[in-house]
C-alpha cells in the first residue's frame, strides 16, 4: 500500500482533471436522476477520466463514482477512492460558480486522503489522515469563533424527491432557528464549499440534514484535520452511518447542536 503522502499527491493530480474540464466545458446534455435531481455530460466525463488515471495510478484501489457506480477493479479492496465529480451539479448548470470536485480514499469506510478542488475559484484542498489540512499549500485552521451571534453558518439544500414536505419541514425550523441567533444564514449548494470553507474559517458551521458519503467524506477529512468538529444532530461523531451532519468550529460546537436538537 502506498504511503497516504503519495496517495495525496495521486488524489491532487485527480482532481485536477475534473477541476480543468469545470473550467473549460459547458453541458451539453442534463439528465434527470430524481425529482429536480439532475446530472451532466460533463459529470460523467470528469468520472470517466478520474476513474481511468486512479486506475492506471493505483490499480490495486477500488473505485466509487456518484455517476457510473463501483469499478470491478480492486473491488473486494480494503481500499476505495470515492469521487463526487461535480459537487454543486445545479450550480454548475445555471453558470453559478459554486461547484468543485470532491474526491476521498477510504480505508474500511474511513477517510484517510482527501482532495477538493473549486475550479471558478482556483482553490486546492487536500488532507491526510493525521497529517493535516490545507489550501494551496497553506495549512488550514478552523475558526475562533465562540458565539453564535458572530458566526456565519452554511446550511444544505432542501431535499428533493421522496417525504421532501416532512423532511423540509425539519430544514426550514433549522433555518429558522438560525435566523434568529447566528450573524448571518447562507445556502452554498455545495457540501464540499461548506466542509472546505468551515476548515478555512471562511464560516463557522456546516448543517447538512442528509448524508451523502460521496458529497461528505473528503470535506469531512478536511474539516477535522482543520480542527472543526463533525457530528449527527445528536451529537454522537458523525459517521457514514449518521443520518445528518453538524460540522463546527469547536468554539459554538455545543451552542450550534443545542440550536440544532430544539429545531428538529
Amino acid at each position: 500500500m502506498h504511503q497516504l503522502d503519495h496517495l495525496a499527491d495521486i488524489a491532487r493530480k485527480a482532481v485536477l482533471i475534473g477541476h480543468e474540464l469545470i473550467k473549460t466545458a459547458r453541458p451539453e446534455s442534463v439528465t434527470a436522476k430524481t425529482d429536480r435531481d439532475t446530472f451532466t455530460d460533463v459529470d460523467v466525463r470528469i468520472e470517466q477520466e478520474i476513474r481511468a488515471y486512479l486506475a492506471e495510478a493505483t490499480p490495486e484501489i477500488g473505485f466509487l463514482g456518484e455517476e457510473e457506480g463501483r469499478s470491478s477493479i480492486a473491488a473486494n479492496s480494503r481500499y476505495t477512492w470515492g469521487l463526487d465529480p461535480i459537487d454543486g451539479t445545479a450550480n454548475f448548470v445555471h453558470g453559478i460558480p459554486l461547484c468543485g470536485v470532491s474526491l476521498a480514499l477510504m480505508q474500511d469506510e474511513i477517510a484517510t486522503v482527501a482532495a477538493v478542488s473549486l475550479p471558478y475559484l482556483e482553490l486546492h484542498y487536500s488532507a491526510t489522515a493525521g497529517g493535516g489540512a490545507f489550501v494551496n499549500g497553506t495549512r488550514l485552521a478552523a475558526s475562533e469563533t465562540t458565539s453564535l451571534s458572530n458566526a456565519i453558518v452554511a446550511i444544505g439544500d432542501y431535499a428533493l424527491g421522496d417525504r421532501a414536505a416532512e423532511k423540509n419541514s425539519q430544514r426550514i425550523s433549522v433555518t429558522a432557528a438560525l435566523a434568529a441567533q447566528v450573524e448571518r444564514v447562507r445556502m452554498f449548494g455545495s457540501a464540499a464549499h461548506d466542509l472546505v470553507w468551515l476548515a478555512e474559517g471562511r464560516i463557522d458551521g456546516a448543517v447538512i440534514l442528509s448524508n451523502q458519503p460521496l458529497d461528505l467524506a473528503a470535506g469531512i477529512l478536511i474539516a477535522r484535520e482543520a480542527g472543526a468538529l463533525v457530528f449527527d444532530s445528536s451529537g454522537i461523531q458523525h459517521t457514514k452511518e449518521s443520518s445528518n451532519t453538524v460540522a463546527v468550529a469547536p468554539g459554538i460546537a455545543r451552542q450550534l447542536l443545542s440550536l440544532v436538537q430544539s429545531a428538529i
